[in-house]
């Protein structure tokens, strides 16, 4: 709280209270103590997501989560997290935060699975990739990191060295550039789908 302490603001705040029901506040007093309560009220939010975050990186389920939160079930705990977290993405609420998130979700889960079913056209292309000479150096980047992501067992890691290999191939490598477009397209298409049949099910 700008190097205030929350329990000295929040004795504070409880003197003013006290003070209120005797009938002997102060205008001043008052309203100090509502800026100090907003105050303190911003600083136990932000808390909260912290908390739970750590919570979640000890090993801590959702479903030990929920009654510590208050809330009846793994769901509303895991939506009230996302409800408290920052927007990454311009969304102005915490429901349109929990939708985002759960539309990044199902799209994840959507082009994991046609990346399994692809895996040998994916992995074919990237041989490709990797494998071209007399590359720039940005271009060799994006090769190198193709190379390392064909020793990944889950062929979606090939996707984003994939997609950002693209913009640096160029004329005589224009055809797998347009392939890797068509992959990309494919990919954002799967990301859309996803979200809809999620939401049409909500």
């Amino acid at each position: 709280m700008d190097g205030i302490d929350p329990t000295g603001a929040l004795r504070r705040i409880q003197e003013v209270v006290a003070a209120a029901r005797a009938g002997a506040a102060e205008q001043d007093q008052v309203l100090a103590a509502l800026s100090g309560l907003r105050r303190l009220r911003e600083e136990l939010a932000s808390w909260e997501p912290e908390l739970i975050t750590a919570a979640r990186a000890a090993g801590t389920s959702w479903v030990a989560l929920a009654p510590a939160l208050g809330v009846a079930s793994r769901q509303a705990a895991e939506r009230r997290y996302l409800r408290l977290q920052p927007s990454h993405t311009g969304e102005k609420t915490g429901e349109a935060r929990v939708d985002a998130e759960r539309d990044r979700r199902a799209g994840d889960r959507a082009v994991a699975d046609w990346a399994r079913r692809n895996s040998a056209i994916l992995r074919q292309l990237a041989g490709r990739v990797s494998a071209l000479d007399g590359l720039g150096p940005a271009a060799q980047e994006s090769a190198d990191r193709l190379g390392a992501a064909l020793g990944d067992d889950d062929p979606a890691t090939l996707l984003p060295p994939l997609a950002a290999a693209r913009p640096h191939l160029t004329g005589a490598h224009a055809g797998l550039a347009e392939q890797l477009g068509e992959i990309s397209a494919r990919t954002d298409q799967l990301r859309r789908d996803a979200a809809g049949n999620r939401r049409s099910r909500d």
